[in-house]
């Protein structure tokens, strides 16, 4: 099978990189950034190709290219593309309705992923036009991390959550570190802590399937420190603050669709 990527920013990369895996399959990258795709390239193989190049020649053609670029971008592909081809698409926003009419008769999929489907740690949410294309996406993503299908009505929610959320939660590693140092840690010891305590603290909820409150009542010792420090979070409004990011995320992705 023959994959196209076409925009290979940071979250084109990250896919091309958890696809490149996959058995059976040859990649097409974008030459659009010769320095950038070149680099990729020596990471995980492949050929650089023009964009009519990747939309003739590709069975699969993932799009990764910003929400205003889509309609510019396929238009220029006009006559180029293979009428056969799955498209993927990662735009924000762009839905399957709109990607249909730029991309008649084809068969595609909507997702948002993160940037950890690069080490296969990522979450990608998606939904697809037919069962054709979910067949051919589950495929491709196998060691992207996990895929889950969902309602298109929900993407935004998700892409809130799921597309934005490593960033919130390498602002919390950070400040985290920051504290550690703050008490005399020592900085690139203070990471690995911070960092090491936030992938432990995810693997509990998702191998134990217990709720975060009673994970983190089990270690809450009755006026002990960890208490002391919950109660500052709350204090501080960490709850809140969380909450709050996510829906000003979620409103910025409606306002881009």
């Amino acid at each position: 099978m023959l994959v196209g990527f076409i925009g290979l920013g940071n979250m084109g990369s990250a896919i091309a990189k958890a696809v490149a895996k996959v058995e059976g399959t040859d990649l097409l990258l974008s030459n659009h950034n010769v320095a950038k795709a070149s680099k990729l390239q020596a990471e995980i193989g492949g050929t650089l190709a023009t964009n009519q190049e990747v939309a003739e020649k590709s069975d699969v053609v993932f799009l990764g290219v910003k929400p205003y670029q889509v309609g510019q971008a396929i238009a220029e592909l006009a006559g180029s593309i293979n009428k056969q081809a799955v498209w993927i698409s990662m735009a924000t926003g762009v839905a399957l309705a709109d990607l249909e009419k730029l991309l008649p008769g084809h068969s595609i999929v909507r997702m948002m992923p993160n940037t950890p489907v690069a080490l296969g740690a990522g979450m990608t949410s998606f939904t697809a036009s037919d069962d054709a294309a979910k067949a051919v996406f589950t495929k491709l993503m196998v060691y992207s991390g996990e895929t889950v299908e969902i309602a298109e009505n929900l993407m935004d929610a998700a892409t809130a959550v799921a597309g934005c959320g490593p960033a919130y939660v390498y602002q919390f590693i950070e400040a985290m570190a920051d504290a550690g140092v703050q008490n005399g840690l020592a900085r690139q010891a203070a990471i690995k802590m911070a960092a090491q305590t936030v992938l432990g603290s995810a693997e509990m909820v998702l191998k134990t399937g217990q709720h975060p409150a009673e994970l983190r009542d089990a270690v809450t010792s009755p006026g002990g420190s960890t208490i002391a420090g919950v109660v500052a979070l709350e204090q501080n409004g960490f709850r809140y603050a969380t909450i709050s990011a996510v829906n000003a995320a979620l409103a910025r992705n409606k306002e881009l669709g």
